[in-house]
């Protein structure tokens, strides 16, 4: 998606989560403690032995023994849990790491929780609403923006649609491209 990134996507401000799901532990594998976990990150490789990660609602601390891929997901073998029944105990925990630890991103690239209820613009000025939630499909994500008055506006994240980014107004600029709005002809 076009814009610029104007600080480093990893930088904590104020609104932003302390911690980033990247996974969520399904089932242990095998019969020396480790698990099989389910990638909700871009970054499997920043899941290394020696990393803190976190997990459940609390945040409680993990420190990763062992990493290898394994079909669509990895096995990871975590301190202190070395049978399948003790890495049993975190079945269906979602995996955490700090936010401050993420990787920056390319000029333009952003982590889902930055574009989050942005306010939405078209190139004209007028205020179409805010960027409620990201739809991921197998072309493109698509951003569901919805207005002051709850109707909500699907827009491709495709580069003739957005056409800038502004992490520190809270803002992006869209140029509408014929179709996406209804109009009074579309009803005709």
């Amino acid at each position: 998606m076009p814009g610029k990134q104007e600080r480093p996507a990893g930088s904590r401000k104020t609104g932003e989560p302390a911690f980033l799901a990247v996974g969520k532990i399904r089932r242990p594998h095998g019969v020396h403690g480790e698990a099989m976990v389910e990638l909700y990150t871009d970054f499997p490789a920043r899941l290394k032995p020696g990393k803190e990660v976190f997990f459940g609602p609390k945040h409680e601390k993990l420190t990763i023994r062992s990493q290898r891929s394994h079909q669509d997901g990895l096995l990871l073998g975590f301190a202190g849990l070395d049978t399948p029944e003790s890495v049993g105990s975190l079945r269906n925990q979602t995996l955490f790491v700090a936010s401050k630890e993420s990787p920056l991103l390319p000029d333009g690239e952003y982590y889902y929780h930055q574009l989050l209820d942005l306010v939405v613009m078209d190139d004209t000025g007028s205020m179409l609403g805010t960027l409620t939630d990201i739809l991921e499909t197998g072309a493109n994500d698509v951003y569901l923006v919805t207005s002051p008055s709850g109707t909500e506006i699907l827009l491709p994240a495709i580069p003739q649609v957005i056409k800038s980014v502004d992490l520190d107004t809270r803002q992006m600029i869209v140029h509408l491209i014929p179709g996406l709005l209804e109009t009074d002809s579309d009803q005709e």
